[in-house]
C-alpha cells in the first residue's frame, strides 16, 4: 500500500484521491493484493493486537445484545494511527440477521428520518419494509422493472437527526435513540476503554454493489473525546483511512459483515471514504448464519430476538447485492449543551455533497466520484 500512494503521489492530484479512484474503477478491476483484511492476518510490521477490557462486559452483558465474550474477541490496530480499532466480527454466530432486519425493518419506521422523506410524504414512507418485503420475497427469479422503497433507502438518521445541508445537529430535531442500539454501541466501547458513552446520534447508510462513500471526515459532533462506532452488515467493502489532512496517503483495508471499527482519540478526526462495495471472499457468507437463522436462546434481558423464515427471506434478498453500515455517535460532551446559533462544517471540497444520493437527487445532480456519498453511478 505504501508503494501505491508514493507512486500516485505525481502528477497534482492528491494522493489519496487517486488511491480512491483506483478501487472505485470497473474496469479493469484494481489489484486488491495490498488491501489488508484482518479477518485473515496476524499482527505484524503494519498491524498490532489491541488489548481490550476484558472486565468492562460480563459475558452475560455481550451475549444479551449478541456478542461474544470480550476475551473471543480479535482487535487490532494501525501503526501510526493511535486510536483506531478494527474487531473482526465479534458477533455470536446466527446473531447479525437480528440487527439487520432492525435496520431494515425497525430504525426506518418514523419518526426516524430517511432520505425518502426528501421527496415523499411521511404517509407514503410510514412502512418502508410492509411495502417492500413482498415484492423482494417474491423477486428470486428475474428482475423487477420497479425497485422497492427498502432498495431506494439510502440513509436513515437516529437520535439527534443530522441535518446534510448544515452539516449540524440541533436539540429541535431528535427523537429517542434506540435502546437495542445503544446497549450494542455502550458495551462495544466499553470494552474498548471507554465507559459511559451515550448514543445520541446514528446514521444508517444502505450500498447497493455500486455504490461508493466519498473522502470526508466526521466533525459534526460537538465533543471528539468520545468515539465513533461503525458496524458493518452485508456484502464486503474496501475502507480507506488517511490522515488528518485532505491528501494524506490512505490504508485500504476490507469490512466484511459484523466488523467493528472504533474511531478514537487522534484517529476520531482523520479522513476516510469507501470506494468499493464487493463480494465477501470465497468461502465466506455476505452475512455469517450457519447456513440457516438459528439464533441463540434468547437470555432473560436480551434485545436479540429470533428472525422468522419469512422475514428472513427478505433479509437475504436484500443482502445479496447490499451493505449496511450503522455508525453511532457521542453528540455532546456531559452536561454540554448545544450553541445558541448552530455551527456549520464545510468538511469536504467544496460541491461535495454530505448524504447519499437516491434517484431523485441524481435527476438534479450527477454524482462524482469523489462526493461523500456517490451512490449509483451509472
Amino acid at each position: 500500500m505504501a508503494k501505491m500512494a508514493a507512486s500516485m503521489v505525481e502528477g497534482g492530484e492528491d494522493s489519496f484521491r487517486k488511491i480512491f479512484k483506483f478501487y472505485r474503477r470497473r474496469n479493469p478491476p484494481p489489484d486488491l493484493s495490498d488491501v489488508i483484511d484482518f479477518s485473515r492476518c496476524a499482527p505484524g510490521e503494519q498491524i498490532v493486537p489491541v488489548n481490550l477490557d476484558t472486565a468492562a462486559v460480563s459475558d452475560v452483558e455481550a451475549t444479551r445484545v449478541g456478542l461474544q465474550p470480550v476475551r473471543e474477541w480479535r482487535a487490532f490496530g494501525l501503526r501510526g494511527h493511535p486510536g483506531f480499532i478494527f474487531i473482526s466480527d465479534p458477533f455470536l454466530r446466527g446473531t447479525q440477521p437480528f440487527w439487520l432486519q432492525q435496520c431494515l425493518k425497525i430504525y426506518p419506521q418514523k419518526p426516524n428520518i430517511c432520505n425518502l422523506d426528501m421527496h415523499m410524504s411521511p404517509l407514503e414512507t410510514q412502512d418502508i419494509w410492509g411495502q417492500s418485503m413482498h415484492s423482494l420475497r417474491s423477486s428470486a427469479a428475474g428482475k423487477r422493472e420497479a425497485r422497492t422503497l427498502l432498495e431506494r433507502l439510502r440513509w436513515v438518521t437516529l437520535g439527534y437527526h443530522y441535518n446534510w445541508d448544515t452539516k449540524t445537529y440541533s436539540p429541535s430535531s431528535h427523537t429517542p435513540f434506540p435502546r437495542d442500539l445503544h446497549l450494542l454501541s455502550a458495551h462495544v466501547t466499553a470494552a474498548c476503554g471507554f465507559p459511559g458513552f451515550i448514543s445520541e446520534a446514528g446514521i444508517l447508510n444502505y450500498y447497493r454493489s455500486d455504490s461508493s462513500l466519498g473522502i470526508h471526515v466526521d466533525e459534526s459532533e460537538l465533543d471528539h473525546t468520545r468515539p465513533l462506532l461503525s458496524f458493518s452488515f452485508g456484502q464486503s467493502a474496501i475502507f480507506l483511512l488517511g490522515g488528518p489532512h485532505r491528501q494524506d496517503p490512505p490504508t485500504a483495508m476490507l469490512m466484511h459483515s459484523g466488523d467493528v471499527m472504533v474511531m478514537s482519540g487522534p484517529s476520531r478526526l482523520l479522513y476516510h471514504a469507501v470506494p468499493r462495495i464487493l463480494p465477501p471472499p470465497p468461502g465466506r457468507l455476505a452475512l455469517e448464519t450457519g447456513g440457516s437463522i438459528q439464533t441463540p436462546p434468547p437470555q432473560e434481558g436480551s434485545v436479540v430476538e429470533p428472525v422468522s423464515e419469512e422475514e428472513w427471506a427478505v433479509c437475504s434478498r436484500y443482502i445479496q447485492s447490499s451493505r449496511v453500515n450503522v455508525t453511532v455517535r457521542q453528540v455532546l460532551a456531559p452536561a454540554q449543551k448545544f450553541p445558541e446559533t448552530p455551527r456549520s462544517h464545510q468538511t469536504t471540497d467544496p460541491g461535495q455533497t454530505d448524504g447519499c444520493d437516491d434517484g431523485e437527487s441524481r435527476k438534479r445532480k450527477r454524482s462524482s466520484s469523489d462526493s461523500p456519498y456517490a451512490a449509483e453511478t451509472h
